[in-house]
């Protein structure tokens, strides 16, 4: 039997060289599931994401989403595109199991726990403080600077990387320091600045979208206290869940999210197309 993708509706382009288009998964014409392909918002149209795919459940476990997913790589390279992305959920073990033996790497993932009653505490002599205006200046411009740097070692052309920090940056701190439900703080230990934090409400949930021990101070258990306080932040302001974006190969912060009780919740995965 052949699997093949059939599709459902014309291409969709854009005049700065978006294109979208979704497909049925065929086997001998016979629908038995869909897959949705789009070039990536940010880093452009040599990017591809594979958006949604699903196999109806009589067809699971027949290789019908492993013909689909390298169809729409050739899908992908007939629209010039260089790379091509997945996000898949962290409970979906077989379509990560299929992306892995495929050839997609994770570049990151994100994780999430659920809050204690209580909010915790901090070790004794540490403190949290506002961030001032004269601190977040430059706080930004390294900022931006070490997100671009965190793509593009993860396989991001400097470029895309840089237009992503950016875009990112612009906006999730529209107002900077004034930007609604999000706090920009410096946390001090025995009254020394020993790191800063970046925690904003999404939904009914804060997300820690920074969290940075200056370098001298590293190894010190203040990557703890930074975490401790994005908590208790979250929790002063009435929620419940707390989430988080950790990228692949950070094997220090993984394991201080994991002995916090974090959890992945989804994987975001990529792959050349040579």
């Amino acid at each position: 039997m052949t699997t093949t993708l059939r599709p459902t509706a014309p291409l969709q382009q854009s005049a700065d060289g978006a294109k979208s288009r979704t497909y049925d998964v065929c086997v001998n014409s016979r629908p038995v599931g869909s897959i949705a392909l789009a070039t990536h918002k940010v880093f452009g149209p040599e990017v591809c994401q594979v958006m949604d795919l699903r196999i109806a459940e009589p067809d699971r476990r027949r290789g019908r989403g492993t013909v689909a997913a390298l169809a729409a790589e050739e899908v992908a390279r007939g629209w010039g595109c260089r790379r091509i992305e997945a996000t898949v959920p962290a409970d979906a073990t077989a379509a990560l199991r299929l992306a892995t033996a495929l050839g997609y790497v994770e570049r990151n993932r994100t994780m999430a726990k659920p809050l204690p009653v209580e909010a915790p505490a901090l070790p004794e002599g540490t403190e949290w403080r506002p961030m001032t205006e004269d601190e977040y200046g430059p706080w930004l411009v390294e900022k931006v600077a070490a997100y671009t740097r965190d793509w593009v070692e993860r396989g991001v052309p400097e470029a895309q990387a840089r237009a992503k920090s950016e875009a990112d940056h612009l906006r999730f701190l529209p107002q900077g320091l004034a930007t609604p439900d999000t706090w920009l703080s410096v946390l001090t230990s025995g009254g020394a600045r020993v790191g800063t934090l970046w925690v904003a409400l999404e939904g009914e949930s804060g997300f820690v979208y920074r969290v940075e021990v200056d370098e001298e101070h590293r190894g010190r258990g203040h990557g703890r206290s930074l975490m401790l306080a994005a908590e208790a932040q979250t929790r002063a302001a009435g929620h419940h869940r707390i989430g988080l974006n950790v990228f692949a190969g950070n094997t220090p912060a993984l394991r201080l999210y994991e002995s916090l009780g974090y959890e992945p919740t989804s994987y975001y995965l990529y792959k050349p197309l040579l």
